[in-house]
Formats: C-alpha cells, sequence, structure tokens
C-alpha cells in the first residue's frame, strides 16, 4: 500500500510539473515582445554654399600638332648625289642658306655654255640686222632723190612740149624714167621692209637664246640644294653616289618654331566659338603634353577653322598657333583647353549635386531637405556650371537614393584647409631615387628641356607623388 501511495503521488508531480512548462511555454509564445519607440533617421550629407560669379568654361578636346611650315626638298633633275651637307639625317638642325645636296653639274654647265654661246649668235645676228636695215634706209633716201630728179626732169620736158619747143618723144622718155625711178623706190623700200623684219626676227631671237640662257643658269642652280628657312631635317633618303630621279624627295625640312595644333569640335561647342560677325574668335588655347610625369605647356591662340567638315566626319576641324613651343613636335597627340567666352551670375557645383534634370537638394528649415531646379550651362570635369534661384542657399554636394526632400539630415560643412590642397611630397629613398633617375635619363622620346625639368624635380628633398606615380607607372613597377 505505501509503495503504490508513493507511486501515485511521484505520476501526480509529474504530470502538475508538465502542466507547469507546458503553461509557460505557451506564455512565452503568446506574449509579443516590447519594440522600443520608433526614431526618425538622420543622414550626414556634405553641403555647400551656392555663390554666383563669373567664371570662364574651359573646353577640352584632344589635337594634333603640326608644323605650319614645311618643305619637301626634291631634285628639280635627275643626276648622281656627288655631296651632302654634314649631318644631312634625321634630326639635324639645319640653318637657312646652308647647302645641303650638290648633284653632278656638268650636264647642266655645257647647257648653260651652249645657251651662252646661241645668245651670242643671236647678238651678233642682231647688230648684223641693224646695219642692213641702216643701209636699206640709205638706199631708199638715194632712190628717192632719183626718183625726184626724173620727175623733175619729165615736168620739164612737158613744159617745153607745151610751149612747142620738145618733141612728144622726149616727153614719153622722160616719163619712163620717172615711172622707173617711182618702180625703184618701191623697190628700195620693200628692201626695207624685209630688213626691219629681219632686226626684229633677231631681236626675237635675242630673247628666246636669253630665256634659254636663264633656264639653263636655273637648272645648274638647282643642281645644289640650300635649306631656305631654319628648321629640321626628317625622312631623309638619299646617300652620296646615288643617282636620283627627276622630281624624286630627298628629305623634309621642318620649322620646329612655327607649330600650330589642329583640333576637332562637336558642333555645339564650334557654335559657343563664334563671334558676333559669325566668324570663330580668335580664343586662348593651352595645350598639355604628357611626358614621363611632367607636363609640357604651351599657349596659343584660334586662328582658322577648316573650309569643308570632311568625307565622313562631323564638327568643325579647328587650328591654333602656337606659342614658343619648347619641346613639342609634329605628331605629338596633346590635350587640348580653349577658354570660351566668360559666364556671368553663373555658380559652379559638384556634378555629383545634380541630376540629369537639373535637380538638386537643398537645406532648408530643421535642416530637411528641399527639392530645385537649376539651368545647367557647362560641364567642366567633375563640376557643372549652372544658373538658378539658389545663390546663397546651401546645397548637397552628392545626390543619392536615400536622399530627398523632407528626409531630415545632419550638414557637414567643409573649411578651407591648405593642407587639403596642397600637392602630396614623397621623401624618396636613394635606391627608388636612382632608379627614376637612370629611366628618365634613357628615355629617348623625351625632349631635352622636359628631361632637364624631371631631373630637377628628382634631385630635391621631397618629389611630388604625382610625378612619381606617373615616371613609375611607365616604369612598370
Amino acid at each position: 500500500m505505501i509503495g503504490l501511495f508513493m507511486a501515485a503521488v511521484t505520476l501526480g508531480l509529474l504530470v502538475w510539473a508538465v502542466q507547469m512548462v507546458g503553461g509557460a511555454v505557451q506564455t512565452r509564445i503568446a506574449d509579443s515582445p516590447a519594440a522600443p519607440p520608433a526614431r526618425e533617421r538622420v543622414f550626414s550629407v556634405n553641403v555647400l554654399t551656392a555663390q554666383s560669379g563669373t567664371q570662364t568654361p574651359i573646353l577640352t578636346s584632344f589635337g594634333e600638332i603640326a608644323s605650319r611650315r614645311t618643305l619637301e626638298l626634291r631634285a628639280a633633275d635627275a643626276g648622281r648625289v656627288i655631296a651632302l651637307a654634314d649631318g644631312f639625317e634625321d634630326g639635324n638642325d639645319v640653318q637657312a642658306g646652308d647647302v645641303l645636296v650638290r648633284l653632278d653639274p656638268a650636264d647642266a654647265t655645257s647647257a648653260a655654255l651652249s645657251s651662252e654661246s646661241d645668245l651670242a649668235d643671236a647678238h651678233a645676228e642682231e647688230r648684223d640686222a641693224a646695219r642692213g636695215l641702216a643701209l636699206a634706209l640709205d638706199e631708199v633716201t638715194a632712190a628717192q632723190e632719183q626718183a625726184d630728179l626724173q620727175q623733175r626732169a619729165a615736168d620739164r620736158q612737158i613744159d617745153l612740149a607745151a610751149r612747142g619747143v620738145g618733141t612728144t618723144a622726149a616727153v614719153e622718155v622722160a616719163e619712163l624714167s620717172a615711172s622707173a625711178a617711182r618702180q625703184a623706190v618701191l623697190s628700195r623700200r620693200q628692201a626695207l621692209a624685209q630688213a626691219e623684219a629681219r632686226v626684229d626676227l633677231a631681236v626675237t631671237k635675242t630673247a628666246r637664246a636669253q630665256i634659254a640662257l636663264d633656264e639653263a643658269k636655273r637648272r645648274l642652280d638647282d643642281t645644289v640644294l640650300r635649306a631656305p628657312f631654319s628648321g629640321t631635317l626628317s625622312a631623309t633618303t638619299v646617300v652620296e653616289g646615288r643617282l636620283v630621279s627627276a622630281n624624286e624627295r630627298l628629305a623634309e625640312l621642318i620649322d620646329p618654331d612655327d607649330l600650330e595644333v589642329s583640333f576637332r569640335l562637336s558642333n555645339a561647342q564650334y557654335t559657343r566659338l563664334l563671334g558676333a560677325e559669325g566668324a570663330v574668335i580668335k580664343a586662348p588655347v593651352t595645350v598639355t603634353l604628357d611626358v614621363a610625369g611632367v607636363d609640357l605647356t604651351a599657349q596659343g591662340r584660334i586662328s582658322r577653322t577648316s573650309a569643308a567638315t570632311g568625307t565622313g566626319l562631323t564638327g568643325r576641324l579647328v587650328f591654333a598657333a602656337l606659342k614658343t613651343p619648347v619641346g613639342f613636335k609634329p605628331g605629338d597627340f596633346v590635350t587640348v583647353r580653349v577658354q570660351e567666352p566668360e559666364l556671368a551670375q553663373v555658380i559652379a557645383l559638384p556634378a555629383s549635386a545634380v541630376d540629369a534634370q537639373g535637380g538638386v537638394l537643398l537645406l532648408g528649415a530643421e535642416n530637411r531637405l528641399e527639392a530645385a531646379t537649376v539651368q545647367i550651362l557647362r560641364q567642366q570635369g567633375d563640376d557643372v556650371l549652372v544658373r538658378g534661384d539658389i545663390i546663397g542657399r546651401e546645397v548637397v554636394e552628392a545626390r543619392s537614393p536615400l536622399l530627398g526632400a523632407g528626409i531630415s539630415v545632419k550638414p557637414l560643412r567643409k573649411g578651407a584647409n591648405p593642407a587639403d590642397t596642397a600637392e602630396k611630397m614623397l621623401e624618396l629613398s636613394e635606391e627608388r631615387r636612382a632608379k627614376l633617375v637612370a629611366f628618365v635619363e634613357g628615355n629617348k622620346r623625351m625632349p631635352d628641356e622636359a628631361k632637364a625639368r624631371v631631373l630637377g624635380l628628382l634631385a630635391a628633398p621631397q618629389v611630388p607623388a604625382r610625378t612619381v606615380a606617373r615616371i613609375e607607372s611607365r616604369m612598370g613597377g
């Protein structure tokens, strides 16, 4: 009985415990957790103040350097090259008047001497014709005097016959003599005309002989090729002793100090550079060439535009003359920056602050955002120039899908810290500096002026980090 009693009590306690655990679990499941009170999310944004002013838009394009004065040296006649100037090689500099190439002048000399002989013969013929003309004039004068005498004799016989003193036969004889004398005058005049024609032919022959002599002398002069201006030789193709043909190109002479850049603009960009009369303005141009970490820069102005667009091309081809283009060579591919006319009352904003439709976010009351719209005028790299009624307002620097009108934000305003804008400088180890110097000195494409500038920067205790990064990118390190 005691055992049964203890078993019944144990079973009851187990049932009671299971009921207590199950009730606790059901209560836990049924109860909802206590949620904290909801709070509005606040975003941190960078803001800047929109300030109006006058801006000079910069139009960026890419172009190619070319020489404004290039001459092809060609052989006027066929001949053998007997002499070349010292340093007649690609890249050598020559001065105006220097003798570059000499061709064999033997044939040209013979032709010139023959032409001189022909000219002497023509002068002799001209003198002989002049003497013949003088004699013909004298003969005409003498024949005219005889004709006058015969005519007076015929008149006297006619007068005597009229008074009954002379005879008809004598009159006829006198008249025949007068007629013969007049015929002689005509013959002499014909001889005079022939003498005059001979003089004209002699003059013409002399002129032709002089032309032939001038041409022969010119051909003789063409056997010597001289530099018409100071420049640099390029594409030299001849050696001493070679037989060249007529009009064969021997070399090119390029003026390295008279360079220009050609670059293509879209129609919209070209329209911005038109003046009041419809002609392109002489806008300032800056040309930049990246050479192993150092930018070669030259200034210039727009000089002209191409007359035609070109087959299969669009936009306009514009040319700009450069001033003192030190280090530039024809064929360089450069970056061209053109200063457009100034724009008044415009605002410069980061490109990330404006969307494609010109929408911006402004900081309003209680640090809540407001939406506004501006007119986009120009894009300048990472900035845009706009106009709108936002002057003096604070604008969000970078838009985000999370930001919109009515959102509460925490504005972050940047202060002017000169250390942030200063160029980063590096202190190089001796090994690293030596590698950079060796690479620059071994670069054959770099102009001497640029090489001297880079070596000067590398010799300083601190070197600009941007210069080091550019050189090492070309080294592959």
